[in-house]
C-alpha cells in the first residue's frame, strides 16, 4: 500500500487491491500545488500490469481547481494508454460533468504540435527561398527610394523642412556625447597597442602617425557608422514601425503623400548631411585620445604629436574617411527605414525590426567598408 506525499497541501496515495486500483485524493489540489506525486504515482502503476481496473476516492479532498482536473486527467490518459478501464462513478458528480465535457468531443487529429525534423537539404533551400524574398525586397525599395530622389531632385518631392532639422538635431548634436566617448578611447587604445610595439624599436616619434591615420581614413568613419547603426538606425525602424502598427503609413497614403518621400527621404537626408561632420569630430576625438597616451606615458611633447600628425595625415586621407562615412550614412538610413517599412501589426514586430536594422546596418557597413579600402587601395588612393 504504497503511500506519495510531494507537499504538505496534497497528497494522494494509491491502494493495491485485488482486482482494481483505489486511488485517494487528500488535502488542497489547487494552483500552485506541485504535480511530483502524480508523476510517482504513474511510475508504481507500471508495476502492477495485471490489474486492469482504477477508480477514485474523493472523500478526503478539501479544496481543488482546474489544476486538480489537469491532474485527473493525466492519470486517466495513462490508464486509457495502458488499457485499464477508468470507473469515475465514485468522484463528486461536479467532476464527472466536467469530466464528461472534456471527453465529449474528440481530440481532432493533427491539433498537436508536430516535431519534424528538418534534413540538410531542405534547410537549405528553405534558407536561399528566404534570402530570393529577402532580396527582391531589398532591390524593390532601393528603386522606391531612387525614385523619390529623382523626385526630390526635380523640386516635386514633398516632406516637412522642420522634420529635416529634427532629424539632424537627433543625429548630430545629440549623438555628440556617446561619439566623444567612443572615439576618444578608440584614439587611446590604438595608441597604447601601437606605442608598445613601436618602443620597441625606439619608434614613438610614429605613434601620432599611426593614431592619426588609422582615424582619418578608417576607425573614424566606421566608429561612426556602428554607433549610428545602434542608436539611429534602430530609432528610424522603431519609429516606421510603431507608425505602421498604428496604420499612420496607411493614413498617409490616403491622402495622396507618398511614404517614401514624407518618412524616408528626410531621415535619409539628415544622415547623410550629419555623418561626415560626425567623423570628423571623432577623427579629433582619436586624435586627441592618442595625444593623451603620447604625451602622458611616452614622453612625447605635444608640439612634436601634433606636428607629426599634420605631416603624416593629407586632405586625401581625410577625404577618404569623409566618403566612407556618407556611403555609411546612406546604408544606415536604408537599413532602418527598410525593417520598419516592413514592420509587422504588433509590439514584438516593432522591437524585431528595431534588432534586424542594427544587424543590418553593420552587415552593410562592414561589407562596404572592405570594399571601399579594397578600391583605394588598387586605385593607389
Amino acid at each position: 500500500m504504497p503511500k506519495i506525499n510531494n507537499t504538505a497541501k496534497n497528497e494522494i496515495k494509491l491502494i493495491i487491491k485485488k482486482e482494481f486500483f483505489e486511488i485517494n485524493f487528500f488535502g488542497n489540489w489547487t494552483v500552485g500545488s506541485s504535480a511530483k506525486g502524480v508523476e510517482e504515482l504513474l511510475l508504481s502503476l507500471a508495476d502492477y500490469p495485471k490489474i486492469r481496473k482504477m477508480t477514485f476516492s474523493t472523500k478526503k479532498l478539501d479544496d481543488w481547481d482546474s489544476f486538480f482536473m489537469a491532474q485527473l486527467m493525466v492519470i486517466i490518459n495513462f490508464a486509457k494508454n495502458k488499457k485499464i478501464t477508468v470507473d469515475i462513478k465514485s468522484l463528486p458528480k461536479g467532476i464527472q460533468g466536467l469530466l464528461d465535457l472534456a471527453y465529449s468531443v474528440p481530440e481532432r487529429d493533427g491539433a498537436r504540435k508536430q516535431k519534424k525534423k528538418t534534413s540538410l537539404i531542405e534547410s537549405i533551400g528553405r534558407s536561399l527561398l528566404k534570402a530570393k524574398v529577402e532580396l527582391k525586397n531589398l532591390v524593390t525599395f532601393l528603386g522606391d527610394l531612387i525614385q523619390s530622389s529623382f523626385s526630390l531632385i526635380k523640386g516635386t518631392g514633398r516632406f516637412r523642412f522642420v522634420d529635416l532639422m529634427t532629424y539632424i538635431q537627433d543625429c548630430g548634436p545629440a549623438s555628440l556625447p556617446i561619439v566623444s566617448l567612443i572615439s576618444f578611447l578608440v584614439g587611446l587604445i590604438l595608441a597604447f597597442v601601437g606605442a608598445l610595439q613601436l618602443s620597441l624599436f625606439g619608434a614613438q616619434m610614429y605613434l601620432a602617425d599611426l593614431v592619426g591615420l588609422g582615424m582619418t581614413r578608417e576607425m573614424g568613419a566606421l566608429m561612426v557608422g556602428i554607433i549610428m547603426a545602434g542608436r539611429t538606425g534602430a530609432s528610424y525602424a522603431a519609429q516606421i514601425g510603431t507608425m505602421n502598427v498604428n496604420s499612420e503609413i496607411d493614413a498617409l497614403k490616403t491622402m495622396g503623400f507618398n511614404p517614401m518621400e514624407f518618412l524616408v527621404m528626410p531621415r535619409m537626408l539628415a544622415l547623410i548631411l550629419v555623418m561626415p561632420l560626425l567623423c570628423l569630430y571623432a577623427d579629433f576625438m582619436g586624435m586627441l585620445g592618442g595625444a593623451a597616451v603620447a604625451i602622458g606615458l611616452f614622453d612625447i611633447s605635444s608640439t612634436e604629436y601634433w606636428t607629426r600628425t599634420e605631416l603624416a595625415v593629407q586632405f586625401k586621407d581625410v577625404l577618404v574617411g569623409l566618403f566612407k562615412a556618407s556611403i555609411f550614412g546612406i546604408l544606415i538610413a536604408y537599413s532602418g527605414c527598410i525593417r520598419g517599412m516592413q514592420c509587422g501589426r504588433s509590439a514584438s514586430a516593432v522591437g524585431d525590426a528595431a534588432t534586424s536594422a542594427v544587424v543590418t546596418g553593420i552587415i552593410f557597413i562592414v561589407i562596404s567598408d572592405s570594399l571601399i579600402t579594397i578600391l583605394f587601395n588598387q586605385l593607389g588612393i
